[in-house]
């Protein structure tokens, strides 16, 4: 084999796969692989329904059956609980598609398949980010949906907009830390670890109910409490801090644990 030979060899295998398309064909394949992966996943029985279905039931379930007289009564109450079932429908599928999905696809040697496959680089979490976002979208208009048809809400359109613009986009900070999760946790036991981060971080956030007072100083460590008081905002509902602050806080979530968890994954695959 010829030096020549032998340095474009080298040179090619150090190109990463697919940057030598076209732009409009990386691009194709970028939409390619999210429209699969959000396919399948709308398509799994125990991931799509009840990440879809569960938000709008239970708000239903509280906001209209329960305490259908005091979201009448106060507009404050039904956007207070609409923005809790909201933000915990957006942080499902974000934690649960990455931290349990990408922690199953690692064990089952998917991540090595898809490096020796002509591929662009980040294709695989695009996609998955993106399908969380999708989620995320059919959520807020389900919710929306139910909340102003049977009147418990009035909003602007504006205010329409800005929350779903806000559950979408809010959905990448726990994209961010299930992607983490998925990089460290077994297929066995990631469903525990996603859970034990999940279930206080609802609870502990004020979602559904107002904190005592010794929990509220605990809220703001977080990132579901910076997402609700944004939606607060957003359906121009009473909230706490700066507008700023929640955004740059769930900013440094999304680049802090994305960077470390993309680390990760880059050593252990």
């Amino acid at each position: 084999m010829s030096a020549t030979t032998s340095t474009s060899l080298e040179l090619g295998a150090e190109r990463a796969p697919g940057s030598d398309l076209p732009t409009g064909r990386l691009l194709r394949a970028y939409l390619t692989e999210a429209g699969y992966e959000s396919v399948r996943m709308l398509r799994a029985p125990g991931f799509g329904l009840p990440f879809l279905g569960m938000p709008v039931l239970l708000y239903l379930l509280f906001a209209v059956l329960i305490a259908g007289a005091a979201t009448r009564a106060d507009p404050q109450v039904a956007k207070y609980l609409f923005a809790g079932f909201a933000v915990f429908g957006v942080i499902g599928p974000s934690l649960f598609g990455f931290g349990v999905v990408v922690a199953t696809e690692r064990e089952q040697g998917l991540l090595r398949l898809k490096r020796a496959l002509p591929m662009p680089m980040g294709a695989y979490l695009l996609a998955k980010a993106l399908m969380a976002m999708l989620f995320a979208a059919i959520i807020m208009i389900t919710m929306l949906a139910a909340g102003l048809s049977l009147g418990h809400l009035s909003l602007t359109a504006g205010q329409i907009a800005g929350v779903i613009a806000l559950g979408v986009l809010g959905a990448l900070p726990f994209c961010a830390l299930g992607l983490l999760i998925g990089t460290w946790a077994t297929a066995r036991s990631s469903p525990a670890l996603v859970s034990l981060v999940y279930l206080p971080m609802l609870h502990l956030s004020g979602l559904f109910y107002p904190l005592p007072q010794g929990l509220q100083t605990l809220a703001p460590f977080w990132p579901a409490y910076h997402l609700d008081q944004l939606a607060f905002a957003a359906l121009g509902a009473p909230s706490r801090g700066d507008v700023l602050t929640h955004l740059a806080v769930l900013a440094g979530v999304t680049v802090f644990f994305g960077f470390i968890a993309l680390r990760r994954l880059e050593r252990v695959g």
